[in-house]
């Protein structure tokens, strides 16, 4: 046989292989309540740039909350992870003798988590205003409390969402100025700003400061505080961890405005398709409606997103935004008491019929080794569908995530 061929067989032994390496169990695809044809799972090896099991990878479906990832990923890119949003006060016109012949000014920023009742917490908001406010030496106010909105264009609900969901807290508007997490309960907040002036003036009245609410129109202004959020990367993942919606679509319109766009929600959306359309994604059936996954016309293919986990794997943030599988979050039952208890770390995304997964395979130093995608539509049983996920990453990785087992067991 000449050297030719035996080149010719050899590769087309390997390839052999791993085409049945990639390909699905038929355990997984025949489970109840899982429809194959619109069903999608991709797990690839970072370090080899294997695929372990590929099915329909190219095929877009609805990726409801693991949009998070590419929302989160999108920005880090954009602003890095220290980045804070800064929401200034200002006291426009002039004091004369205590009294502030004009506004105090808020000028939103964008944050999502100003007296969020969620982590990461940041001082309180109100009490920050009225001690500045005292300090400047002003006893009264002759004008109104004024928030400025202008930072972002467009509605403050997705026109994506369904009407359905507006009213409830997890459908809430994003604002550029947001207060205490746009919401009430398990209600929606349609005017947050409002109720924040609202609160203030009360709160100044009981530090003795009272606000007459003039409409005036003075002329300068000074600078009394700023606001500072937590870093981007605790927001992110209290985000993740909690699938925060609220704030998710904060984060989506700040890819916007990062990149001197406006803040509109399609801005965000056009503004991260190109960011990985450029960063060579595949993005063929793609489609990026909002930042949360709450809308159904968004449109994913886990070749996309698995693209997305590759590239943000060196990142020494990413990987712990996403929740870990027994421990954290919406995995904490996930996989407990297995071999792989702490070594899947991935986001979830559920809707009627819809139950996604991305994220990681990691190490025992929580270092990610694999990327794991899977989205399911048209999926008719949760219960099952979740145990098949179970079982297929159990199947792929049980080996490996016992032997970490085993030596962390004889370090002990």
């Amino acid at each position: 046989m000449s050297v030719q061929k035996i080149t010719i067989f050899i590769l087309s032994f390997l390839l052999s292989v791993l085409s049945l390496r990639a390909e699905i169990p038929d355990s997984f695809l025949s489970a109840a309540g899982i429809d194959p044809a619109n069903s999608s799972v991709l797990v690839v090896d970072l370090a080899s740039g294997d695929t372990l099991v590929s099915h329909n990878a190219d095929k877009p479906l609805v990726p409801a909350s693991i949009m998070k990832c590419v929302t989160t990923a999108s920005l880090i890119d954009k602003v890095g992870t220290d980045f804070r949003y800064l929401t200034p006060v200002h006291a426009t016109g002039r004091i004369r003798d205590g009294v502030l012949e004009g506004n105090i000014v808020v000028t939103g920023s964008g944050d999502p988590t100003i007296n969020s009742r969620h982590e990461p917490r940041s001082a309180d908001f109100i009490a920050e205003i009225a001690e500045a406010v005292r300090k400047a030496g002003i006893d009264s106010i002759r004008g109104d409390i004024i928030v400025d909105e202008s930072l972002w264009e467009g509605p403050a609900v997705n026109p994506q969402w369904a009407t359905g969901d507006l009213s409830q807290s997890y459908g809430t508007g994003s604002h550029a100025f947001n207060f205490e997490d746009n919401a009430r309960g398990k209600a929606s907040v349609a005017d947050p700003a409002g109720i924040f002036a609202s609160r203030l003036r009360g709160a100044l009245r009981s530090n003795g400061i009272p606000v007459a609410g003039e409409q005036l129109d003075p002329k300068g202004h000074r600078l009394l505080g700023e606001h500072r959020s937590a870093t981007v990367d605790e927001i992110m993942r209290s985000c993740m961890m909690r699938s925060d919606n609220q704030f998710a679509e904060a984060l989506l319109r700040t890819v916007a405005t990062a990149d001197g766009k406006p803040g509109s929600f399609e801005a965000g959306a056009k503004e991260c398709l190109t960011l990985w359309r450029r960063d060579g994604a595949p993005t063929e059936g793609v489609r990026i409606v909002d930042g949360s996954g709450l809308s159904r016309a968004n449109r994913m293919t886990s070749r996309f997103m698995s693209h997305v986990l590759q590239r943000m794997s060196v990142d020494p943030y990413y990987a712990s935004f996403f929740p870990l599988a027994g421990q954290e979050g919406t995995l904490r039952r996930f996989l407990a008491n297995t071999p792989l208890d702490s070594y899947i770390a991935l986001k979830t995304g559920s809707m009627n019929g819809i139950q996604c997964y991305a994220g990681y395979k990691v190490d025992d130093d929580y270092a990610p080794t694999h990327t794991v995608v899977v989205i399911l539509n048209n999926m008719s049983n949760r219960q099952s569908a979740r145990k098949a996920v179970g079982d297929l990453l159990l199947s792929l990785f049980a080996p490996t995530a016992s032997e970490n087992t085993e030596q962390d067991s004889l370090k002990k």
